[in-house]
């Protein structure tokens, strides 16, 4: 992992930011919280190669742009359904230089139909979790994680829910604790494998 994100990926999520797709976080807090999903996508590697992951509801390309950027050999599908936002994602991509690697699909999820399944999915404040989890769980590869951010001190996993998709809900290490406090929507990482 790039342990200091370059000049240029931090001038693509202050345009984000300015734009309105990031909130008002700092963007080194809005850093190191995307990295709980490099550490939470890593320690899933233990068990496979992850080489495409999915990032739900990009916005500002939040985590999928620091995946992207701390591990340089994965692909990236940065899903967003607003138009305004895709095309901020697509010009940032660009300036980045990672068009190679890195597609920004335009679409609801819910019409989302991809050429083929992804080795993991990731979600950043993409919706409720019943949702998120049942979307997810269609465009991940069988054993493939998936990683969903949460309210700190909060578990909104039911577990008739994760039994219905077949997943379970595993520890990896994931945010730092110098992220997320009361009133963080977003302060920790949930990851979830199949049962």
């Amino acid at each position: 992992m790039n342990d200091e994100p370059s000049v240029a990926l931090v001038d693509a999520l202050l345009d984000a930011q300015r734009l309105g797709f990031l909130g008002s976080r700092p963007i080194p807090e809005v850093i190191e919280h995307a990295r709980g999903f490099v550490r939470a996508l890593r320690a899933c590697e233990n068990d496979r190669v992850i080489e495409s992951v999915l990032d739900l509801g990009s916005g500002g390309g939040v985590p999928g742009l620091i995946i992207a950027h701390d591990l340089p050999t994965v692909r990236l599908t940065l899903l967003d359904r607003r138009a305004k936002r895709t095309d901020a994602l697509e010009r940032l991509v660009r300036r980045l230089g990672w068009q190679d690697r890195i597609t920004v699909a335009c679409t609801d999820v819910t019409t989302f139909a991809p050429d083929d399944l992804f080795d993991a999915v990731v979600a950043r404040g993409f919706g409720p979790p019943e949702f998120t989890l049942a979307q997810a769980v269609r465009f991940v590869r069988d054993g493939g994680p998936i990683v969903i951010s949460e309210p700190p001190d909060v578990d909104r996993w039911d577990d008739r829910l994760l039994a219905d998709l077949g997943l379970r809900r595993v520890e990896a290490p994931t945010s730092s604790p110098s992220v997320g406090g009361p009133g963080d929507l977003d302060g920790l990482v949930a990851v979830f494998l199949p049962r």
